[in-house]
This record gives C-alpha cells, structure tokens and sequence, in this order.
C-alpha cells in the first residue's frame, strides 16, 4: 500500500516525446515520475542534456513545458 501511495503523490512528469533507436538501445524510460514540478524541471533539463552529449549525436532534444509536465522534445527534421 506504501508503493501505490508514493506512486500517488508523483505529480509532476518529465516524459520523452519520441523514443529514438539511441533511447530505446540504452533501455531509457520513457516517462519519469517527480513529487515537485522543480524536481521535474531539473531532471528535464539533465535529461534532456545527457540525450544530447552522452546517448544520441544524431537527433537534438530541447525541455518543453506543457501544463504541470515537462516535454523532452526531438528538434525537427533530426528524428
């Protein structure tokens, strides 16, 4: 009961808009899950940096917000 509880109070998102070959090949989550929006804005933010220097040279991932939840967004025409 403790588990569902605390999955419950995850509010705030940060989710990957599209999984590329390099997301899916290093077994990346699509969707992360934060009890603050600030939490999730910070993990967009490194998420979002580590796609771009450490996982994928192909594509470019920009931080979107959408309400409440964060968008790790494929820059156009690199998808």
């Amino acid at each position: 009961m403790e588990n569902i509880q605390k999955e419950v109070e995850r509010n705030f998102h940060v989710v990957m808009e599209k999984m590329c070959r390099c997301a899916v090949r290093h077994k990346l989550p699509q969707i992360r899950s934060f009890e603050t929006k600030d939490d999730a804005h910070l993990a967009a933010n490194v998420w979002a940096n580590e796609l771009n220097q450490v996982y994928c040279n192909n594509h470019g991932f920009s931080v979107v917000e959408v309400d409440d939840n964060f968008v790790i967004a494929v820059g156009e025409g690199s998808y």
